[in-house]
């Protein structure tokens, strides 16, 4: 992996009272667009993820510190090593919550999947990992005035997946049940990832948090659940691997980061390392 990386993205969205800043990595060469967020209320911040690389890890921190509020709390949406790599690298004083499923990976095979990435990633990779402290539990929070609401979403994306609505606000974060604008990461849970997201169409939220990509609307998670079809129908066709690949890159010529497919068709396909 290249360690001349493109500057990051931050994009502002105001949602009622609180301000949510999306903090997006690369879309060019071998990177995938990790999305982390802020949301920022009157007087703290929460955090969304901890970002993979880690000067975009140190980056992400630096711009919340520049908010000049204290950093309340970081959720942790899933145990994929791009979504907490960064945490080892720059949130190791941060309260870190998490479910309890993703904690436990962490402390069993959290130093091992991190050694499987040193080769290929060298000094992008975190000199250690950090553990989640605090368990989330599906159900309702206050926050510094807003409303959180969890739910632990299985067998999609992931097999365990922390979810968060501000509904108040009309605010999803369902982080990688959404890729925006980019080529999904796929596994074979296609019908349950898809009716979810069919779900979340029947709320009543306008904004919605992905993991990789810019802050989506509803127009977006529609196209999630065409895309998850059309990889569902191709699979059934018995396509291989190339040949899988090749088709969702012709019928999707817009969306971005195909460097995805080196990442999870291997798992897909060969029962590669889940690390």
């Amino acid at each position: 992996m290249s360690t001349q990386l493109p500057d990051p993205i931050i994009i502002p969205s105001k949602a009622g009272d609180a301000l949510i800043h999306t903090f997006v990595a690369g879309f060019t060469g071998d990177n995938i667009a990790n999305a982390t967020h802020i949301i920022e209320s009157k007087n703290i911040l929460v955090l969304v993820d901890g970002q993979f690389l880690a000067p975009y890890a140190t980056q992400f921190r630096a711009y919340a510190d520049s908010l000049r509020k204290p950093i309340e709390r970081l959720y942790l949406s899933h145990r994929h090593p791009d979504h907490w790599f960064g945490l080892g690298t720059a949130f190791g004083d941060v309260e870190i919550y998490a479910l309890q499923e993703t904690i436990d990976f962490i402390k069993q095979h959290g130093e091992e999947s991190r050694q499987d990435h040193l080769e290929k990633m060298g000094g992008l990779a975190p000199k250690n990992i950090v553990v989640p402290q605090n368990v989330v539990k599906r159900g309702t929070e206050t926050v510094d005035g807003i409303t959180y609401v969890f739910d632990k979403v299985i067998d999609t994306e992931i097999d365990f997946l922390l979810t968060m609505r501000l509904p108040e606000l009309q605010v999803c974060i369902p982080q990688d049940l959404i890729y925006s604008g980019t080529h999904l990461y796929l596994t074979k849970d296609f019908g349950n990832w898809i009716k979810v997201l069919q779900k979340m169409l029947a709320s009543d939220d306008k904004l919605f948090l992905a993991g990789h990509g810019f802050p989506a609307n509803r127009t977006e998670v529609a196209k999630n659940i065409e895309y998850l079809s059309a990889a569902s129908q191709a699979m059934a066709r018995g396509l291989n691997k190339d040949d899988f690949k090749e088709h969702l890159l012709r019928r999707y010529p817009g969306r971005l980061c195909p460097g995805i497919f080196d990442i999870y068709l291997p798992r897909l396909f060969d029962a590669a390392s889940q690390f």
